[in-house]
């Protein structure tokens, strides 16, 4: 098992992190020993909206069109790029990343799930995608709603068998 070290800062009860070698420098964790497992993650977050800027949506009258076909697709491919975005982040063959939008009074609600059959977890795959996914929602409306927040980004579900 490698070693890891301990922010000087912590007491001694704190956690050691496995992101940090013996010396204090960033290292990605070596997952060579784990077995390979089916593993799954689920995000959520929330797009906040005015009322007005939903009805648009419902009504399909928002000026750069179809905005959640592509946040979904955003999201996917954000995803897919993980490894690319977050620096210490395992790359990971996906088996497949879901993108889902419940529209409400004054918000969307964001949902993506990540699976693969890997040596670690998929969680930053789902909090990735609900966070680019929320990011373009916010780009593609930010012409009728000044107003918009993306907030409540985070991990529901995390399984492997």
């Amino acid at each position: 098992m490698p070693s890891v070290v301990k922010n000087a800062l912590m007491p001694d009860s704190a956690p050691a992190f496995s992101h940090l070698d013996a010396h204090g420098a960033a290292r990605m964790v070596d997952v060579g020993h784990k077995p390979v497992q089916q593993r799954s993650a689920t995000a959520v977050g929330e797009l906040l909206c005015q009322p007005a800027t939903l009805d648009l949506l419902r009504a399909q009258a928002l000026p750069k069109g179809d905005v959640l076909a592509a946040a979904r697709l955003a999201g996917i491919l954000a995803a897919k790029r993980t490894d690319e975005l977050i620096p210490l982040c395992h790359g990971l063959p996906l088996d497949s990343v879901s993108v889902d939008f419940t529209v409400l009074e004054d918000r969307i609600q964001i949902s993506a799930t990540s699976r693969v059959a890997a040596k670690t977890g998929v969680e930053m795959e789902a909090l990735v995608a609900v966070s680019i996914a929320g990011l373009t929602l916010y780009d593609m409306m930010k012409a009728v709603d000044k107003t918009m927040s993306l907030t409540g980004v985070r991990v529901t579900e995390k399984l492997k068998n």
